[in-house]
Protein backbone atom coordinates (compact mmCIF):
# COMPACT_ATOMS: atom_id res chain seq x y z
CA UNK A 1 0.00 0.00 0.00
CA UNK A 2 1.30 3.48 -0.88
CA UNK A 3 2.33 5.55 2.09
CA UNK A 4 0.28 8.73 2.77
CA UNK A 5 1.64 11.86 1.10
CA UNK A 6 2.09 13.38 4.57
CA UNK A 7 5.06 11.27 5.53
CA UNK A 8 8.62 12.51 5.41
CA UNK A 9 9.78 9.75 3.01
CA UNK A 10 6.91 10.22 0.53
CA UNK A 11 7.12 14.03 0.69
CA UNK A 12 10.84 13.95 -0.06
CA UNK A 13 10.32 11.39 -2.85
CA UNK A 14 7.63 13.57 -4.48
CA UNK A 15 9.83 16.67 -4.21
CA UNK A 16 12.78 14.81 -5.75
CA UNK A 17 10.72 13.24 -8.54
CA UNK A 18 9.45 16.64 -9.64
CA UNK A 19 12.70 18.53 -8.98
CA UNK A 20 11.03 20.80 -6.44
CA UNK A 21 12.34 22.96 -3.65
CA UNK A 22 10.28 24.80 -1.04
CA UNK A 23 9.22 28.31 -2.00
CA UNK A 24 9.66 30.56 1.02
CA UNK A 25 7.94 33.45 -0.76
CA UNK A 26 4.71 31.41 -0.87
CA UNK A 27 4.97 30.36 2.77
CA UNK A 28 5.24 26.69 1.86
CA UNK A 29 5.60 24.36 4.85
CA UNK A 30 4.44 20.81 4.20
CA UNK A 31 2.82 18.67 6.88
CA UNK A 32 4.47 15.34 7.55
CA UNK A 33 2.11 13.86 10.14
CA UNK A 34 -0.90 11.93 8.77
CA UNK A 35 -2.51 11.77 12.24
CA UNK A 36 -2.69 15.56 12.44
CA UNK A 37 -4.39 15.66 9.03
CA UNK A 38 -6.86 12.98 10.07
CA UNK A 39 -7.75 15.05 13.14
CA UNK A 40 -8.17 18.26 11.10
CA UNK A 41 -10.61 16.56 8.72
CA UNK A 42 -12.52 15.07 11.68
CA UNK A 43 -12.68 18.45 13.50
CA UNK A 44 -13.98 20.03 10.28
CA UNK A 45 -16.84 17.50 10.25
CA UNK A 46 -16.15 16.49 6.64
CA UNK A 47 -18.42 13.70 5.39
CA UNK A 48 -20.22 12.49 2.25
CA UNK A 49 -22.44 15.58 2.30
CA UNK A 50 -19.43 17.92 2.26
CA UNK A 51 -18.12 19.92 -0.66
CA UNK A 52 -14.61 20.69 0.57
CA UNK A 53 -12.68 23.73 -0.60
CA UNK A 54 -8.95 23.71 -0.02
CA UNK A 55 -6.59 26.65 -0.49
CA UNK A 56 -2.91 26.02 -1.20
CA UNK A 57 -2.93 22.20 -1.42
CA UNK A 58 0.86 22.08 -1.91
CA UNK A 59 1.67 18.50 -2.91
CA UNK A 60 -1.72 17.17 -1.80
CA UNK A 61 -1.19 15.92 1.78
CA UNK A 62 -4.37 17.42 3.25
CA UNK A 63 -6.24 17.03 -0.06
CA UNK A 64 -5.73 13.28 0.12
CA UNK A 65 -7.28 13.09 3.60
CA UNK A 66 -10.19 15.30 2.50
CA UNK A 67 -10.71 12.98 -0.48
CA UNK A 68 -11.12 10.00 1.89
CA UNK A 69 -14.20 11.63 3.47
CA UNK A 70 -15.70 14.38 1.27
CA UNK A 71 -18.13 14.10 -1.63
CA UNK A 72 -15.89 16.36 -3.72
CA UNK A 73 -12.77 18.45 -3.11
CA UNK A 74 -12.03 21.68 -5.00
CA UNK A 75 -8.45 22.80 -4.44
CA UNK A 76 -7.00 26.18 -5.44
CA UNK A 77 -3.23 26.34 -5.98
CA UNK A 78 -1.33 29.49 -6.99
CA UNK A 79 2.06 27.83 -7.69
CA UNK A 80 2.24 26.63 -11.31
CA UNK A 81 5.01 24.14 -10.44
CA UNK A 82 2.65 22.25 -8.13
CA UNK A 83 -0.18 21.68 -10.62
CA UNK A 84 1.69 18.85 -12.35
CA UNK A 85 2.63 17.39 -8.95
CA UNK A 86 -0.99 17.46 -7.76
CA UNK A 87 -2.22 15.84 -10.99
CA UNK A 88 0.23 13.05 -10.20
CA UNK A 89 -0.26 12.61 -6.44
CA UNK A 90 -4.05 12.97 -6.57
CA UNK A 91 -4.60 10.85 -9.69
CA UNK A 92 -6.29 8.04 -7.67
CA UNK A 93 -9.08 10.43 -6.60
CA UNK A 94 -11.57 11.25 -9.36
CA UNK A 95 -13.61 13.47 -7.04
CA UNK A 96 -10.78 15.99 -6.59
CA UNK A 97 -10.59 19.03 -8.88
CA UNK A 98 -7.49 21.23 -8.83
CA UNK A 99 -7.61 24.82 -10.11
CA UNK A 100 -4.49 26.81 -10.90
CA UNK A 101 -5.81 30.02 -9.41
CA UNK A 102 -4.97 32.68 -6.82
CA UNK A 103 -7.81 32.42 -4.30
CA UNK A 104 -7.64 36.20 -3.72
CA UNK A 105 -8.60 36.73 -7.36
CA UNK A 106 -11.00 33.79 -7.70
CA UNK A 107 -14.75 34.23 -8.00
CA UNK A 108 -15.58 31.34 -5.68
CA UNK A 109 -19.32 31.75 -6.22
CA UNK A 110 -18.83 31.17 -9.96
CA UNK A 111 -16.77 28.02 -9.31
CA UNK A 112 -19.23 26.52 -6.83
CA UNK A 113 -22.66 27.81 -7.87
CA UNK A 114 -23.89 24.73 -9.73
CA UNK A 115 -21.87 22.19 -7.77
CA UNK A 116 -23.73 22.11 -4.44
CA UNK A 117 -26.96 20.18 -4.05
CA UNK A 118 -29.59 20.35 -1.29
CA UNK A 119 -28.34 18.93 2.00
CA UNK A 120 -24.68 19.48 1.10
CA UNK A 121 -22.43 21.95 2.89
CA UNK A 122 -19.42 23.89 1.65
CA UNK A 123 -16.58 23.63 4.15
CA UNK A 124 -13.22 25.32 3.69
CA UNK A 125 -10.38 23.24 5.10
CA UNK A 126 -6.87 24.55 4.53
CA UNK A 127 -3.33 24.98 5.74
CA UNK A 128 -3.08 28.69 4.96
CA UNK A 129 0.21 30.36 4.04
CA UNK A 130 1.29 32.45 7.05
CA UNK A 131 1.95 35.62 5.10
CA UNK A 132 -1.55 35.90 3.63
CA UNK A 133 -3.88 34.26 6.17
CA UNK A 134 -5.90 37.37 7.08
CA UNK A 135 -6.65 38.65 3.53
CA UNK A 136 -7.81 35.17 2.47
CA UNK A 137 -10.15 34.76 5.45
CA UNK A 138 -11.58 38.28 5.14
CA UNK A 139 -12.30 37.70 1.45
CA UNK A 140 -14.09 34.41 2.19
CA UNK A 141 -16.10 35.96 5.04
CA UNK A 142 -17.27 38.95 3.03
CA UNK A 143 -18.08 37.10 -0.19
CA UNK A 144 -21.57 35.97 -1.02
CA UNK A 145 -20.69 32.27 -0.91
CA UNK A 146 -22.76 29.91 1.28
CA UNK A 147 -19.79 28.60 3.25
CA UNK A 148 -20.86 26.65 6.34
CA UNK A 149 -17.51 26.72 8.13
CA UNK A 150 -13.77 27.20 7.78
CA UNK A 151 -11.34 24.96 9.60
CA UNK A 152 -7.95 26.42 8.88
CA UNK A 153 -4.41 26.03 10.05
CA UNK A 154 -2.49 29.23 10.69
CA UNK A 155 0.19 30.74 12.88
CA UNK A 156 -0.90 30.17 16.49
CA UNK A 157 -0.50 33.84 17.33
CA UNK A 158 -2.91 34.86 14.53
CA UNK A 159 -5.45 32.20 15.58
CA UNK A 160 -5.31 33.50 19.16
CA UNK A 161 -5.98 37.04 17.93
CA UNK A 162 -8.95 35.94 15.85
CA UNK A 163 -10.57 34.08 18.74
CA UNK A 164 -9.66 36.66 21.44
CA UNK A 165 -12.09 38.14 23.97
CA UNK A 166 -12.21 41.78 25.16
CA UNK A 167 -9.67 42.91 27.80
CA UNK A 168 -6.91 40.62 26.52
CA UNK A 169 -3.77 41.74 24.74
CA UNK A 170 -4.68 39.59 21.69
CA UNK A 171 -8.07 41.29 21.25
CA UNK A 172 -8.18 43.79 18.41
CA UNK A 173 -9.85 44.79 15.15
CA UNK A 174 -9.11 41.36 13.63
CA UNK A 175 -10.93 39.59 16.51
CA UNK A 176 -13.99 41.78 15.95
CA UNK A 177 -14.02 41.38 12.17
CA UNK A 178 -13.87 37.58 12.44
CA UNK A 179 -16.42 37.37 15.27
CA UNK A 180 -18.81 39.71 13.45
CA UNK A 181 -19.28 37.05 10.75
CA UNK A 182 -18.53 33.80 12.61
CA UNK A 183 -18.36 31.84 15.85
CA UNK A 184 -14.66 31.16 16.27
CA UNK A 185 -12.59 28.82 18.42
CA UNK A 186 -9.15 27.28 18.40
CA UNK A 187 -9.76 23.51 18.15
CA UNK A 188 -6.16 22.22 18.29
CA UNK A 189 -2.52 23.27 18.13
CA UNK A 190 0.10 21.79 15.82
CA UNK A 191 3.77 21.88 16.83
CA UNK A 192 6.29 23.14 14.28
CA UNK A 193 8.00 19.71 14.29
CA UNK A 194 5.10 18.39 12.16
CA UNK A 195 6.31 20.32 9.09
CA UNK A 196 9.13 20.43 6.59
CA UNK A 197 10.78 22.85 6.33
CA UNK A 198 10.13 23.57 9.99
CA UNK A 199 8.54 27.02 10.52
CA UNK A 200 9.73 29.27 13.36
CA UNK A 201 6.43 29.09 15.26
CA UNK A 202 3.74 26.62 16.25
CA UNK A 203 0.46 26.51 14.36
CA UNK A 204 -3.15 26.28 15.47
CA UNK A 205 -6.34 25.06 13.86
CA UNK A 206 -9.01 27.74 14.05
CA UNK A 207 -12.60 26.84 13.32
CA UNK A 208 -14.93 29.55 12.09
CA UNK A 209 -18.61 28.65 11.77
CA UNK A 210 -20.41 31.22 9.64
CA UNK A 211 -23.32 32.99 11.32
CA UNK A 212 -26.59 33.20 9.39
CA UNK A 213 -26.41 36.95 9.93
CA UNK A 214 -23.78 39.13 11.65
CA UNK A 215 -23.78 38.99 15.46
CA UNK A 216 -24.78 42.68 15.73
CA UNK A 217 -26.94 44.89 13.56
CA UNK A 218 -25.17 47.96 12.20
CA UNK A 219 -26.55 50.72 10.00
CA UNK A 220 -23.33 51.10 8.01
CA UNK A 221 -20.88 48.20 7.87
CA UNK A 222 -17.99 50.23 6.43
CA UNK A 223 -18.36 52.84 9.17
CA UNK A 224 -18.53 50.12 11.83
CA UNK A 225 -15.22 48.64 10.68
CA UNK A 226 -13.66 52.11 10.35
CA UNK A 227 -14.55 52.86 13.99
CA UNK A 228 -13.23 49.49 15.15
CA UNK A 229 -9.97 49.97 13.24
CA UNK A 230 -9.51 53.53 14.53
CA UNK A 231 -10.24 52.52 18.14
CA UNK A 232 -7.19 50.23 18.11
CA UNK A 233 -5.03 52.73 16.18
CA UNK A 234 -2.96 53.45 19.27
CA UNK A 235 -3.83 50.87 21.87
CA UNK A 236 -2.65 52.89 24.87
CA UNK A 237 -4.83 55.88 23.98
CA UNK A 238 -8.45 56.30 24.99
CA UNK A 239 -11.20 55.56 22.53
CA UNK A 240 -12.02 59.29 22.44
CA UNK A 241 -8.46 60.24 21.43
CA UNK A 242 -8.32 57.57 18.75
CA UNK A 243 -11.70 58.49 17.27
CA UNK A 244 -10.98 62.23 17.38
CA UNK A 245 -7.89 61.61 15.29
CA UNK A 246 -9.91 59.61 12.74
CA UNK A 247 -12.99 61.86 12.53
CA UNK A 248 -11.51 65.30 13.28
CA UNK A 249 -12.72 66.80 9.99
CA UNK A 250 -16.13 65.16 10.05
CA UNK A 251 -17.43 65.47 13.61
CA UNK A 252 -17.49 68.60 15.83
CA UNK A 253 -16.55 68.67 19.51
CA UNK A 254 -20.23 68.89 20.49
CA UNK A 255 -21.06 65.92 18.27
CA UNK A 256 -18.30 63.90 19.93
CA UNK A 257 -19.93 64.54 23.31
CA UNK A 258 -23.25 63.46 21.81
CA UNK A 259 -21.65 60.32 20.36
CA UNK A 260 -20.46 59.04 23.74
CA UNK A 261 -23.52 60.20 25.62
CA UNK A 262 -26.04 58.55 23.30
CA UNK A 263 -24.08 55.32 22.93
CA UNK A 264 -23.61 55.09 26.72
CA UNK A 265 -19.85 54.55 26.39
CA UNK A 266 -17.32 56.21 28.66
CA UNK A 267 -14.88 58.17 26.41
CA UNK A 268 -11.94 57.42 28.72
CA UNK A 269 -12.09 53.68 27.99
CA UNK A 270 -9.63 51.95 25.66
CA UNK A 271 -10.66 50.08 22.53
CA UNK A 272 -9.66 46.70 23.93
CA UNK A 273 -12.31 47.00 26.69
CA UNK A 274 -15.27 47.39 24.29
CA UNK A 275 -17.41 44.44 23.29
CA UNK A 276 -18.62 44.02 19.72
CA UNK A 277 -22.10 45.19 20.87
CA UNK A 278 -20.61 48.40 22.23
CA UNK A 279 -18.77 49.03 18.96
CA UNK A 280 -22.08 48.52 17.13
CA UNK A 281 -23.79 51.07 19.43
CA UNK A 282 -21.00 53.61 18.78
CA UNK A 283 -21.18 52.98 15.05
CA UNK A 284 -24.96 53.39 14.84
CA UNK A 285 -24.93 56.70 16.78
CA UNK A 286 -22.03 57.92 14.64
CA UNK A 287 -23.97 56.98 11.48
CA UNK A 288 -26.94 59.02 12.75
CA UNK A 289 -24.71 62.06 13.51
CA UNK A 290 -23.00 61.91 10.10
CA UNK A 291 -26.36 61.61 8.34
CA UNK A 292 -27.88 64.68 10.04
Amino acid sequence: MTKPIATITRTKAIMEKHGLNFKKSLGQNFLIDPNVLKKIVAKAGVDQNTIAVEIGPGIGALTEHLAFEAKHVYAFEIDQRLIEVLNDTLSPYEHVTVYHQDILEANLKKYLDDKVEDGEQIKVVANLPYYITTPILMKLLKEDVPIHSMTVMMQKEVADRMAAEPNTKEYGSLSIAVQYYTKSKVVMTVPKTCFIPQPNVDSAILQLVKREKPVVQVENEDLFFEIVQASFGQRRKTIKNNLQREFKNRITKEQFNQLFEESGIEPSRRGESLSIKEFAALSNVCHKILSE
